[in-house]
Protein backbone atom coordinates (compact mmCIF):
# COMPACT_ATOMS: atom_id res chain seq x y z
CA UNK A 1 0.00 0.00 0.00
CA UNK A 2 1.74 3.28 -0.89
CA UNK A 3 0.71 5.96 1.87
CA UNK A 4 1.88 8.61 -0.32
CA UNK A 5 -0.56 7.68 -3.08
CA UNK A 6 -3.62 7.39 -0.85
CA UNK A 7 -2.92 10.32 0.96
CA UNK A 8 -2.22 12.14 -2.35
CA UNK A 9 -5.87 11.05 -3.27
CA UNK A 10 -7.87 11.55 0.20
CA UNK A 11 -6.76 14.93 0.03
CA UNK A 12 -7.68 15.69 -3.67
CA UNK A 13 -10.89 14.34 -2.96
CA UNK A 14 -11.33 16.38 0.35
CA UNK A 15 -10.89 19.92 -1.64
CA UNK A 16 -13.17 18.41 -4.12
CA UNK A 17 -15.99 18.27 -1.66
CA UNK A 18 -15.23 21.67 -0.16
CA UNK A 19 -13.91 20.13 2.73
CA UNK A 20 -11.57 21.74 4.99
CA UNK A 21 -9.16 19.24 6.84
CA UNK A 22 -11.29 20.49 10.31
CA UNK A 23 -14.16 19.43 8.44
CA UNK A 24 -13.51 15.94 7.40
CA UNK A 25 -12.01 15.17 10.80
CA UNK A 26 -15.74 16.25 12.61
CA UNK A 27 -17.39 13.59 10.24
CA UNK A 28 -15.28 11.03 10.71
CA UNK A 29 -15.13 11.58 14.77
CA UNK A 30 -11.46 11.80 14.28
CA UNK A 31 -8.84 15.06 14.95
CA UNK A 32 -7.76 16.85 11.99
CA UNK A 33 -4.08 16.12 12.70
CA UNK A 34 -5.38 12.66 11.59
CA UNK A 35 -6.51 13.78 8.39
CA UNK A 36 -3.42 15.83 8.00
CA UNK A 37 -0.97 12.94 8.78
CA UNK A 38 -2.77 10.90 6.18
CA UNK A 39 -2.37 13.59 3.48
CA UNK A 40 0.87 13.90 4.02
CA UNK A 41 1.78 10.56 3.52
CA UNK A 42 2.40 9.32 7.34
CA UNK A 43 -0.08 6.36 7.77
CA UNK A 44 -3.12 5.12 5.87
CA UNK A 45 -6.78 5.12 7.89
CA UNK A 46 -7.36 2.31 10.42
CA UNK A 47 -9.50 -0.35 8.44
CA UNK A 48 -12.87 1.15 10.49
CA UNK A 49 -12.85 4.12 8.99
CA UNK A 50 -12.69 3.18 5.50
CA UNK A 51 -15.84 2.67 4.89
CA UNK A 52 -17.02 6.59 6.09
CA UNK A 53 -14.40 7.92 4.11
CA UNK A 54 -15.63 5.67 1.05
CA UNK A 55 -18.96 7.15 1.98
CA UNK A 56 -18.02 10.93 2.41
CA UNK A 57 -15.96 10.67 -1.11
CA UNK A 58 -18.20 8.43 -3.10
CA UNK A 59 -15.65 6.77 -4.01
CA UNK A 60 -15.16 2.95 -4.62
CA UNK A 61 -13.13 1.68 -1.23
CA UNK A 62 -10.53 -0.40 -3.92
CA UNK A 63 -10.04 2.57 -5.87
CA UNK A 64 -9.41 4.47 -2.74
CA UNK A 65 -7.00 2.14 -1.22
CA UNK A 66 -5.25 2.21 -4.53
CA UNK A 67 -5.00 5.54 -4.55
CA UNK A 68 -5.60 6.35 -8.09
CA UNK A 69 -9.06 7.13 -9.76
CA UNK A 70 -8.44 6.56 -13.68
CA UNK A 71 -11.22 8.34 -15.40
CA UNK A 72 -12.48 6.33 -18.68
CA UNK A 73 -11.90 7.03 -22.55
CA UNK A 74 -14.88 9.02 -24.03
CA UNK A 75 -16.67 7.25 -26.53
CA UNK A 76 -18.23 9.03 -29.13
CA UNK A 77 -22.04 8.33 -28.39
CA UNK A 78 -21.53 4.48 -30.16
CA UNK A 79 -23.92 2.46 -28.43
CA UNK A 80 -22.70 -1.00 -29.85
CA UNK A 81 -20.12 -1.16 -27.27
CA UNK A 82 -23.14 -1.11 -24.62
CA UNK A 83 -22.00 -3.83 -22.06
CA UNK A 84 -24.50 -5.17 -19.58
CA UNK A 85 -24.40 -6.56 -16.47
CA UNK A 86 -26.83 -8.82 -14.74
CA UNK A 87 -26.94 -10.06 -11.03
CA UNK A 88 -27.10 -13.67 -10.74
CA UNK A 89 -29.00 -12.94 -7.27
CA UNK A 90 -31.81 -10.47 -8.03
CA UNK A 91 -31.31 -10.33 -11.54
CA UNK A 92 -30.62 -6.34 -11.82
CA UNK A 93 -29.69 -5.12 -14.69
CA UNK A 94 -27.19 -2.97 -15.67
CA UNK A 95 -26.01 -1.07 -18.96
CA UNK A 96 -22.27 0.65 -19.00
CA UNK A 97 -20.71 2.53 -21.92
CA UNK A 98 -16.85 1.77 -20.83
CA UNK A 99 -15.18 -0.67 -18.68
CA UNK A 100 -16.48 0.06 -15.27
CA UNK A 101 -16.55 -1.66 -11.54
CA UNK A 102 -19.99 -3.07 -11.18
CA UNK A 103 -21.61 -4.45 -8.52
CA UNK A 104 -24.93 -5.70 -7.32
CA UNK A 105 -25.82 -7.64 -3.61
CA UNK A 106 -22.49 -7.26 -2.43
CA UNK A 107 -20.68 -9.35 -5.41
CA UNK A 108 -18.59 -7.55 -8.26
CA UNK A 109 -20.31 -8.00 -11.71
CA UNK A 110 -18.39 -8.63 -15.04
CA UNK A 111 -20.16 -7.63 -18.24
CA UNK A 112 -21.45 -10.95 -20.49
CA UNK A 113 -20.87 -11.07 -24.13
CA UNK A 114 -23.67 -11.82 -26.26
CA UNK A 115 -23.51 -14.87 -27.98
CA UNK A 116 -24.74 -15.47 -31.63
CA UNK A 117 -28.43 -17.23 -30.89
CA UNK A 118 -29.01 -20.70 -31.59
CA UNK A 119 -32.74 -22.18 -32.28
CA UNK A 120 -33.68 -23.46 -28.79
CA UNK A 121 -33.26 -19.76 -28.10
CA UNK A 122 -34.38 -17.64 -31.20
CA UNK A 123 -37.12 -15.55 -30.89
CA UNK A 124 -39.63 -14.74 -33.39
CA UNK A 125 -39.63 -11.56 -34.89
CA UNK A 126 -42.62 -10.26 -36.81
CA UNK A 127 -42.98 -6.73 -38.41
CA UNK A 128 -46.39 -5.19 -37.79
CA UNK A 129 -47.02 -1.53 -38.91
CA UNK A 130 -44.06 0.30 -37.61
CA UNK A 131 -43.47 -2.14 -34.67
CA UNK A 132 -41.06 -5.32 -34.60
CA UNK A 133 -43.81 -8.06 -32.59
CA UNK A 134 -41.33 -10.22 -30.58
CA UNK A 135 -42.74 -13.74 -29.07
CA UNK A 136 -40.50 -16.62 -28.14
CA UNK A 137 -41.47 -20.55 -27.49
CA UNK A 138 -38.79 -20.07 -25.13
CA UNK A 139 -39.54 -21.31 -21.02
CA UNK A 140 -40.81 -18.73 -19.07
CA UNK A 141 -40.39 -20.20 -15.50
CA UNK A 142 -39.67 -19.33 -12.33
CA UNK A 143 -36.68 -21.21 -13.27
CA UNK A 144 -36.07 -20.60 -16.54
CA UNK A 145 -37.14 -17.75 -18.46
CA UNK A 146 -35.66 -14.62 -20.49
CA UNK A 147 -35.69 -11.38 -18.15
CA UNK A 148 -34.68 -8.99 -20.42
CA UNK A 149 -35.44 -8.21 -24.46
CA UNK A 150 -33.83 -5.01 -26.06
CA UNK A 151 -33.24 -3.68 -29.47
CA UNK A 152 -29.52 -2.15 -29.40
CA UNK A 153 -28.76 0.56 -32.46
CA UNK A 154 -25.80 3.17 -32.72
CA UNK A 155 -27.60 5.35 -30.20
CA UNK A 156 -30.45 4.07 -28.96
CA UNK A 157 -31.08 1.40 -26.54
CA UNK A 158 -35.11 0.26 -25.38
CA UNK A 159 -34.82 -2.53 -23.01
CA UNK A 160 -38.31 -4.14 -22.48
CA UNK A 161 -37.93 -6.37 -18.87
CA UNK A 162 -39.75 -9.63 -19.08
CA UNK A 163 -41.36 -11.22 -15.90
CA UNK A 164 -41.34 -15.50 -15.27
CA UNK A 165 -44.99 -17.21 -15.70
CA UNK A 166 -45.42 -14.58 -18.13
CA UNK A 167 -45.56 -15.39 -22.07
CA UNK A 168 -43.12 -13.64 -23.84
CA UNK A 169 -45.24 -10.84 -25.95
CA UNK A 170 -43.69 -7.65 -27.04
CA UNK A 171 -43.05 -5.09 -29.18
CA UNK A 172 -40.16 -2.94 -30.20
CA UNK A 173 -39.94 0.36 -32.42
CA UNK A 174 -39.40 -1.12 -35.52
CA UNK A 175 -36.16 0.90 -35.98
CA UNK A 176 -34.66 0.44 -39.41
CA UNK A 177 -31.11 -1.26 -38.23
CA UNK A 178 -30.10 -2.78 -35.09
CA UNK A 179 -28.98 -5.72 -32.78
CA UNK A 180 -32.05 -7.90 -31.03
CA UNK A 181 -30.35 -8.73 -27.58
CA UNK A 182 -32.09 -10.60 -24.95
CA UNK A 183 -30.67 -12.56 -21.72
CA UNK A 184 -31.93 -16.42 -20.49
CA UNK A 185 -31.18 -16.53 -16.72
CA UNK A 186 -29.90 -19.95 -17.46
CA UNK A 187 -27.47 -19.60 -20.65
CA UNK A 188 -27.09 -15.90 -21.21
CA UNK A 189 -26.59 -13.57 -23.54
CA UNK A 190 -28.39 -14.04 -26.73
CA UNK A 191 -27.87 -11.38 -30.15
CA UNK A 192 -29.53 -11.53 -33.52
CA UNK A 193 -29.32 -8.76 -36.28
CA UNK A 194 -32.79 -7.67 -36.99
Amino acid sequence: MDTTKIGSLIRRLRIEKGLTQLQLAEQMNISDKTVSKWERGMGCPDVSLLSGLSGIFEVDLEKLLSGELEANDTLGGNMKKLKFYVCPDCGNVITALADTAVSCCGKKLKAIQPQPVEESHRLTVERVETEFYLTSEHPMSKEHYISFVALLTMDTLILRKQYPEWDLQTRLPGLAHGTLLWYCNQHGLFSQRI
